[in-house]
């Protein structure tokens, strides 16, 4: 790689935390075909991904005892056991974060996230808290792949694209990053991130 990496941009779903929706529905819907049930039909990923857009779950919940009257406890239970869908931190890929910052480089997050819950996940995981700051879909209303969130993190960052490096779990927001100008690297561990990190002359 012949890039000048001088702005580190890190995702946090699945690249520095574990998010897993199945484990408290584990225990809330025992059975695993009402549970494939419910979040094919109830509590959906396009559900979910609107509090990423900014939607508050408040107005979430409702718009879904709406239409499930009878699911009301098993919807109001996403959010209020939301905390147990964020079991661990990723300690590879996080002491790769920190040695970043440690070496003085300019990192940040961009990441598609529910405003309230970011901030729960910071109280949890308190390295989030570390780079220089981040951009939540949630606060703006732009969310990943849109190219606007791209743009709006580099104006607000001040990054210079060619010299930005996007990391991030899931293919569609790499294939939007490069498309945008950054460089990126597909997450799929730390092992393979170091890898890779390798390739662009930097080493945590």
């Amino acid at each position: 790689m012949t890039a000048d990496i001088r702005h580190i941009v890190f995702d946090i779903g699945r690249v520095l935390i574990h998010y897993d929706a199945e484990i408290p529905f584990s225990r809330i819907i025992p059975d695993p075909q009402e549970r494939d049930w419910f979040f094919a039909n109830v509590c959906t990923h396009d559900w979910n991904v609107e509090q990423d857009r900014g939607r508050t779950w408040e107005e979430a919940e409702d718009v879904l005892i709406a239409v499930y009257p009878d699911h009301e406890d098993s919807i109001r239970a996403f959010r209020k056991h939301w905390h147990e869908m964020v079991p661990h931190a990723y300690d590879g890929s996080v002491a790769i974060m920190k040695g970043f910052i440690d070496e003085g480089r300019d990192v940040t997050m961009l990441t598609n996230f529910a405003s309230d819950t970011f901030r729960l996940a910071q109280e949890i995981f308190p390295f989030l808290t570390l780079p220089r700051g981040v951009t939540v879909s949630g606060d703006i209303g732009l969310i990943k792949p849109d190219v606007a969130i791209y743009d709006r993190h580099t104006k607000d960052f001040g990054l210079a694209p060619s010299a930005t490096l996007f990391i991030d779990d899931s293919a569609a927001n790499i294939a939007a990053a490069r498309a945008y100008g950054w460089n990126a690297i597909h997450f799929t561990g730390a092992d393979t991130l170091k890898e890779e990190l390798g390739k662009y002359g930097l080493l945590a």
